[in-house]
């Protein structure tokens, strides 16, 4: 047996001395000047690095000093850069007959640049493309202060390119640094990148997993697959794959306009297909901290969307199918497209609808607290219906919002109106509460950053009757309304008051109404019943008011 396990110990020390002695007469730098042709064909830009070394253990050559050229036409400066390049290689070819199949390359903490030029093209396009590069041919050349390369040894020609498999490529603890040109604001910086590809080839699909942290926290991960690589452009190779993203903060990411006063934190789950040139996505996301506008506060509890839409890669641009909001049993749909504006980066023109009927007010609070709606005394609306038919064009940085909003059956809990008009509730004598039941509103609106607009109001309020009028809120919150208030439809202690005030303004039969002046705050109107000099203001009928028959109300 000692003999026997001598006779082993000396195999496998010869084995381990064979093994070590392979470096000393196969010179990896030989095999240099092929590999950066090779991947200088494969990115379509010029590939360098410094001496390879051999490992015959992990059956791999290593390079240090890895750099992949710009494309010119987005700067002189590098695409990516590596500490470290491993290929990995099959050593029975290598050892024998001198030839370099590859099996692997493994990308070590690569900086990547990507760049997104004014008129739609990213700088990664122009990848793939199947150019001689003169630099290419002098790519043998050795490194300044380094030592002369050896002849190359005869070689069988390496396979073409359209040909070249490989079995994995990986991109280790990668940062990729994304930007415009010209510059809009700072870079996004997404770090930890780390992708895995098997089975690569440019004829065929292959399939790839990708993750990442976001810029601003969160993380994304991608799995799916990709291919056939499209030699024209790159960026248009078709694309099956699921997306996952965590944390997503989209004003950190670069992702929205901070002027736009939208924030919110988002989980999503899409699933995307791409043919090269049209993408189609569909999906779930939940957003939390959402906020609609400036000095809104956030929403008190996540809410979820489910969407589906296309992109049209080449023009930028794209439609969302449906975008439903679920609000209890009910949804806010948002549909609509979005294209790029000249000069105007990430922040597309927008033209979308928001319609939304029958909707629960008491489900609805998170998302009138994220839209700024802000109620007289901290008061709130409990029970009823609201519904929205609404038009968002232009710019998030400068969006228009028009359309119709209602409310049926709902309580303004905290404010009672009828008691907080002057002149209404000190004529009567009496408090009517701190509600306010309102049978109706409707109410046209439009918003932007010029302010609130509201006109061809119409409220049925218990306590004071038929509301119309139309008035406005600055962008500094301060409202300008005029109303005239109806007293036939007026009831309990509302009615007396406004009835008074009515016959003291001359009013009787059809000219039954009260002037009413809002100013103040949203925190905290003043309502004023105008009696001086207004003497006989005529308000129409509900038909009138709706037909439109008489504009001057």
């Amino acid at each position: 047996m000692k003999r026997w396990t001598k006779i082993l110990i000396a195999i496998l020390v010869v084995v381990v001395a064979i093994i070590a002695a392979i470096p000393l007469f196969i010179n990896a730098n030989t095999f240099r000047p092929a590999i950066q042709k090779q991947l200088s064909q494969v990115f379509g830009r010029d590939v360098k690095f410094g001496d390879l070394s051999l490992s015959v253990i992990h059956g791999r050559m290593t390079a240090r000093d890895l750099t992949v050229a710009e494309d010119p036409a987005f700067g002189a400066g590098p695409f990516l850069t590596a500490d470290e390049l491993r290929i990995g290689i099959e050593l029975r070819p290598l050892i024998v007959s001198h030839q370099l199949n590859i099996r692997s390359f493994e990308i070590d903490s690569p900086k990547i640049n990507v760049i997104r030029a004014a008129n739609g093209t990213w700088n990664v396009s122009s990848i793939g493309h199947n150019v001689a590069l003169a630099a290419a041919n002098s790519s043998s050349a050795p490194k300044p202060g380094g030592p002369p390369l050896p002849p190359l040894p005869p070689m069988p020609p390496m396979p073409p390119l359209t040909d070249m498999k490989v079995a994995l490529v990986i991109i280790d603890d990668g940062t990729i640094t994304a930007s415009e040109q010209p510059p809009h604001g700072d870079p996004a910086v997404y770090n930890n990148v780390n992708i895995e590809v098997h089975d690569f080839s440019f004829a065929s699909s292959f399939p790839f997993k990708l993750s990442a942290d976001l810029p601003g926290g969160g993380n994304v991960s991608v799995d799916g697959h990709a291919g056939p690589l499209n030699r024209n452009d790159a960026a248009t190779t078709p694309v099956d794959a699921e997306l996952k993203v965590q944390g997503l903060t989209p004003v950190a990411a670069g992702f929205l306009n901070p002027e736009s006063g939208l924030s919110l934190v988002a989980d999503l789950d899409i699933k995307i297909s791409s043919d090269g040139q049209t993408v189609t996505d569909s999906g779930s996301a939940l957003l939390s901290n959402l906020k609609l506008r400036k000095g809104a506060s956030p929403a008190p509890k996540p809410i979820g969307i489910a969407f589906k839409g296309t992109h049209l890669l080449k023009a930028n641009s794209g439609t969302i199918d449906d975008a439903a909001i679920q609000v209890g049993d009910a949804a806010i749909h948002l549909s609509g497209s979005y294209e790029p504006v000249v000069g105007g980066a990430s922040d597309p023109e927008l033209n979308f609808k928001l319609q939304g009927q029958s909707l629960p007010v008491d489900d609805m609070q998170p998302l009138m607290t994220a839209a700024g709606v802000r109620l007289p005394n901290n008061s709130v609306l409990k029970g009823g219906t609201v519904g929205m038919n609404l038009a968002i064009t232009g710019q998030s940085k400068a969006l228009t919002i028009i359309g119709d909003i209602s409310a049926d059956k709902t309580r303004l809990v905290g404010f009672d109106v009828g008691s907080k008009i002057h002149g209404v509730a000190a004529l009567s004598g009496v408090k009517t509460g701190d509600t306010s039941d309102i049978e109706m509103l409707r109410a046209h609106i439009r918003m932007s950053n010029a302010g609130v607009v509201v006109d061809r109001v119409y409220a049925v309020i218990a306590a004071m009757g038929e509301l119309t009028g139309s008035g406005a809120c600055s962008p500094a919150n301060q409202l300008d309304f005029n109303l005239v208030a109806k007293v036939t439809s007026a009831s309990g202690v509302g009615k007396l008051g406004v009835g008074l005030l009515t016959a003291l303004n001359g009013g009787s039969g059809d000219k039954k109404g009260v002037p009413l002046r809002i100013v103040g705050t949203p925190d905290d109107p003043v309502i004023t019943a105008d009696v001086s000099g207004v003497v006989g203001k005529t308000t129409h009928s509900i038909s009138d008011f709706f037909t439109g028959k008489k504009k001057d109300q």
